[in-house]
């Protein structure tokens, strides 16, 4: 049994070996592995993606799912309670939940696996399925040079998490007071995304709009890049806000069969935390 709360919780080698199974899920093995399996979910209703792709992928190895609102957990009930009675009946319980900290109680309670479906500082998920999906388009993902145009949010963090279990290169571009931690940050895109290969965004919060005026990521901007670089915008994404119109109907962005994958990467690290992964 393993948990999924950062990134930085695993190693190069467990990172390979999800993306192992993930192949394998692909070719069609492990059909029905969750059979009279119950898997507790807590999303909020505004999730779209990840709980989308989470319950189809849960149905599809013949999993039961059992959804609850986020905000389920913010009851007076103590959490070690509530997963106290939980342990008696689920097999995994996959959170999204603002506080991380949260999550992490949850898991220190838990006879059970923890899957971090997203917090307000990472996204651990969403960053296996796209480092994944680069897999299968650029010839190195570890040899890119990434950016990051946007403020220090989970997206963010989550990007840095790579970067502290893979090794990548990556900088940030962002006006003062948005940057990372432990990252070079550039304050000019023009000169940031020179020798780039993969730009990320995130969407920007109403209030931190005038601040990145500067910073959105045009057609042009993306011609400064690297031959055959490419803008990976992690949904929901604006046009006219982090992201021009321009660029997302150009050749560079990724479209959005690039987000095909995160059925088979959240159905691998399922079966990666519940031991599941050799069993084919």
């Amino acid at each position: 049994m393993k948990n999924l709360i950062r990134l930085t919780d695993y190693s190069k080698e467990e990172i390979e070996e999800i993306f192992y199974i993930a192949d394998n899920l692909k070719k069609g093995n492990y059909k029905k592995v969750l059979d009279n399996k119950t898997v507790v979910m807590f999303f909020p209703s505004t999730s779209i993606r990840t709980r989308v792709t989470f319950e189809k992928g849960i149905s599809m190895l013949g999993g039961q799912v059992v959804l609850f609102p986020s905000d389920t957990l913010d009851k007076k009930e103590e959490i070690q309670d509530v997963i106290g009675y939980l342990n008696n009946w689920a097999d995994l319980v996959i959170v999204r939940h603002n506080d991380i900290t949260l999550i992490e109680e949850i898991a220190r309670h838990s006879k059970v696996p923890i899957i971090n479906a997203m917090s307000s500082i990472n996204h651990p998920c969403e960053m296996l399925a796209d480092i994944y999906s680069l897999s299968k388009i650029r010839k190195d993902i570890l040899k890119d040079k990434y950016l990051f145009v946007g403020h220090k949010g989970n997206i963010a963090l989550a990007w840095k998490e790579v970067k502290d279990v893979l090794g990548i290169s990556l900088e940030q571009c962002c006006p003062n007071g948005y940057e990372i931690e432990g990252i070079n940050f550039y304050q000019n895109i023009n000169e940031a995304v020179v020798g780039k290969d993969i730009i990320l965004t995130d969407s920007l919060k109403k209030e931190y709009l005038k601040d990145f005026k500067d910073y959105k990521v045009t057609k042009t901007i993306m011609d400064k890049a690297n031959k055959g670089a490419i803008l990976n915008p992690c949904p929901p994404f604006y046009r006219g806000e982090e992201v021009d119109g321009d660029v997302i109907n150009s050749e560079y962005f990724v479209g959005y069969e690039f987000k095909k994958y995160l059925l088979e990467v959240q159905q691998a690290i399922i079966l990666f935390c519940i031991g599941k992964g050799n069993y084919i």
